[in-house]
């Protein structure tokens, strides 16, 4: 009754208006009728086995997703596409999916997010499905979490905390543990929160003959003042913890820079192929998983040139739309790696709806990478076993340059390691020398790290054609026979 009572009022007004104020009258009207309803995205809540992954095992939580889209900043699709997303990162997480709701409006609501009328609508949808927890796409503050789980009697958190909770089920190594507990716990202290007793002094106010005597009256800590000055001690030890951690992840990356191996980084979007790709180019058995965040520490693995010269390929964390940025300071020392490469492959989901939106998601993280810029890049779309042709002509027309291979059927595996390889750095150093025959080692070095161009067994010695680092050099030219 009412969207019919505003749709007669803007028929009215737009007949007794010119052109301009009629436009705009049902402009208004329109987000009104847009404001009045919590639309439903398909496909979310229907439920799928979850039970692939070991952490899932556990109780699952059973969440609603909400989110809020603005024509000035996205599409419908764009939208619904993010909370596509948001549920995949909460089943990854460990939660049941029921339902996922988008509202449209200029902008969230300061106040609940979805304004004071929607949230207790969202508060009956919520009782109704049983739920235990809203997810929210988008970062909320402290104020907005706080009177969304007022009005819907659940508890509400937002797109950083599923990801955050996601790194830390993932972490296994003692840096990668420490990174995401540094990142949790800077996110935890702005949104401390306490009820009741939780508010009250600890050691104020308290009569002289009472326990604790001099010393201990006055105003005192609060609860609430204890667990911060905690955290932030907490916090202090992890980023001392590491630093203690960055001398032996320095001795590995320089150990191959003292060789001159050339390395290879491999980035792009979470669960966009990266380890399954890595693992067909060099033979290796990495962790592949159907889950997003299933890498989030560093793996190193050496591949070889058809004329053996060695090179590594680095595999690297997802990168995700609006990555908390907490993570992203936190893996600062993880991302050095991709700063340090010689080459970079961005892995792309080629069969995802949005391939280009993820390519400026990863382009966004590796803007804040001091150095990365000026490294050249090779762009891969992965899984093309689940594209059509007409998706992957589109691709190839929009990217000639890329490459369009699958990981799981290794078609155009090839080619990508052929252009890999013609891109690695030559070494600058050419020698031609005359070596005893003693320095075998020193010339199986020379074909591992170097570039040879020609070796001769004589009677004299073994004549060595090549170009290789300053430091193999020097070798070559302290062993030569003059």
């Amino acid at each position: 009754m009412r969207n019919e009572t505003l749709q007669e009022q803007s028929e009215v007004l737009l007949s007794s208006s010119d052109n301009g104020q009629g436009e705009r009258v049902q402009q208004e009207w329109l987000e009104r009728e847009h404001r009045n309803e919590l639309k439903h995205v398909a496909g979310l809540g229907e439920l799928q086995d979850v039970t692939e992954v070991e952490y899932r095992q556990l109780r699952l939580e059973r969440v609603v997703l909400v989110g809020v889209w603005s024509s000035a900043d996205s599409t419908l699709e764009q939208a619904e596409e993010s909370l596509r997303e948001l549920a995949a990162l909460a089943e990854t997480a460990g939660s049941t999916v029921l339902d996922g709701l988008l509202q449209h409006r200029n902008f969230p609501d300061r106040a609940t997010y979805v304004g004071s009328g929607k949230a207790y609508e969202l508060a009956g949808i919520v009782a109704k499905l049983e739920a235990d927890t809203i997810v929210v796409d988008d970062d909320l503050p402290p104020s907005q979490r706080r009177a969304l789980e007022d009005a819907t009697k659940v508890k509400v958190v937002d797109r950083t905390a599923v990801i955050l909770d996601i790194f830390a089920q993932h972490a296994t190594s003692r840096e990668g543990k420490a990174q995401v507990e540094l990142a949790q716990l800077e996110y935890m202290l702005p949104r401390l929160r306490g009820w009741g007793a939780s508010l009250s002094r600890q050691a104020g106010g308290q009569a002289a003959g009472q326990a604790g005597g001099i010393g201990s009256r006055g105003p005192g800590e609060t609860k609430i003042e204890m667990d911060r000055r905690v955290i932030r001690t907490r916090i202090a030890k992890l980023r001392k913890q590491i630093r203690q951690m960055a001398p032996a992840r320095d001795v590995k990356r320089g150990s191959r820079r003292r060789f001159g191996m050339p390395t290879v980084a491999v980035v792009g979007y979470t669960n966009a192929g990266k380890s399954s790709l890595t693992n067909r180019l060099t033979g290796s058995g990495e962790l592949v998983e159907n889950a997003l965040f299933a890498t989030l520490d560093t793996a190193v693995r050496r591949a070889k040139t058809p004329d053996g010269r060695y090179y590594a390929y680095v595999d690297t964390v997802g990168f995700v739309r609006r990555l908390p940025t907490q993570l992203v300071e936190a893996f600062k020392s993880t991302l050095e790696e991709v700063a340090a490469a010689d080459l970079i492959i961005h892995v792309v989901d080629g069969s995802h709806p949005d391939p280009f939106g993820q390519i400026d998601a990863v382009n966004a993280v590796l803007s804040d990478i001091p150095g990365a810029q000026s490294i050249q890049r090779i762009t891969v779309f992965n899984k093309a076993d689940r594209m059509s042709d007409v998706e992957i002509n589109r691709l190839k027309h929009l990217e000639p340059d890329a490459f369009v291979v699958s990981a799981k059927s290794s078609s155009g595996l090839d080619a990508l390691r052929q252009a890999v390889e013609e891109k690695l750095p030559v070494p600058d150093v050419h020698v031609h020398a005359l070596l005893p025959y003693t320095s075998g080692s020193l010339v199986s070095q020379v074909r591992e790290y170097g570039m040879v161009k020609s070796v001769d067994y004589t009677d004299e010695g073994i004549v060595l054609d090549a170009n290789v680092d300053s430091r193999t050099a020097a070798l070559v030219v302290n062993q030569a026979i003059d």
